[in-house]
């Protein structure tokens, strides 16, 4: 068997390099990088690519919704299609293996139902869920798609998301799908929530998925401080400390983002 050498692998890599994707990968991995979006300008700039070469990754990206223009501001940032290929890494199981034990725990802990769910456009998606004994069914089976913005789990990655990220899930009135009667139904109503959701550390929700049922939710971000899943445990007694609850989530949060990072 023949042994290629450094240099000559080096070389071969090189030669089968495609600039284009290559360009379109870096210029993804930036924007998932920043707190917010940034001007296309700048992304040439930090790159080091022509602009025109940018404007045109830009166009083909945004086409595809991998990307948003926010034409008020001339600014660019992540698009839905991003967070499909979230979901789609947390399918494959990397999220869920790591997440599980954990969830397990928390739940065993509190005795109350834990889940872990992702991102996936305007839903979250549940990828674990811990029943606890002797509590009742809930809708956030394993494969569950439910509204964000009625979930503990979708306000606390919604929280996270830059404003403009969230403006361009929720332009209109239209983007407010309802269960209950309860919750946001307008985007202000939700810029409220959200903010509040920020001052308080941790996401709550009473009744809005399901009559009865109260939840708290706590994300998991990544190193660049993008929120990959959040942690969430849902009870029914009213009687229970909701800060107990919501401290033992934020906890399992911060041990399953310390092991995404090793």
């Amino acid at each position: 068997m023949s042994v290629i050498s450094d240099s000559s692998g080096a070389a071969r890599a090189l030669d089968h390099r495609v600039p284009a994707a290559e360009n379109t990968l870096r210029i993804l991995s930036h924007l998932a990088g920043r707190p917010a979006p940034v001007a296309a300008s700048a992304i040439a700039r930090e790159l080091s690519l022509p602009r025109s070469t940018v404007y045109h990754l830009l166009t083909t990206l945004s086409a595809h919704g991998f990307v948003l223009h926010f034409r008020e501001e001339q600014r660019w940032g992540l698009g839905t299609s991003a967070f499909e290929l979230a979901g789609g890494y947390a399918r494959q199981q990397p999220l869920a293996r790591l997440g599980r034990p954990l969830v397990a725990s928390l739940s065993d802990r509190l005795g109350e139902s834990a889940h872990l769910a992702v991102m996936s456009g305007g839903d979250v998606l549940y990828i674990v869920e811990e029943r606890a004994p002797r509590r009742q069914a809930l809708v956030t089976d394993v494969g569950v798609r439910l509204p964000a913005h009625l979930t503990a789990s979708g306000r606390a990655m919604l929280a996270a998301l830059p404003r403009e990220q969230v403006r361009a899930l929720y332009p209109s009135a239209s983007a407010f799908p309802d269960r209950t009667g309860r919750g946001p139904r307008r985007p202000p109503e939700l810029r409220e929530l959200l903010r509040e959701v920020r001052a308080r550390g941790y996401a709550t929700e009473d009744s809005e998925v399901a009559e009865g049922l109260r939840s708290v939710g706590a994300a998991v971000r990544d190193q660049a401080g993008w929120p990959v899943a959040a942690v969430a445990v849902t009870w029914a007694d009213a009687t229970l400390d909701e800060r107990k609850l919501a401290d033992a989530v934020i906890d399992t949060a911060a041990v399953l983002e310390s092991r995404l990072r090793r």
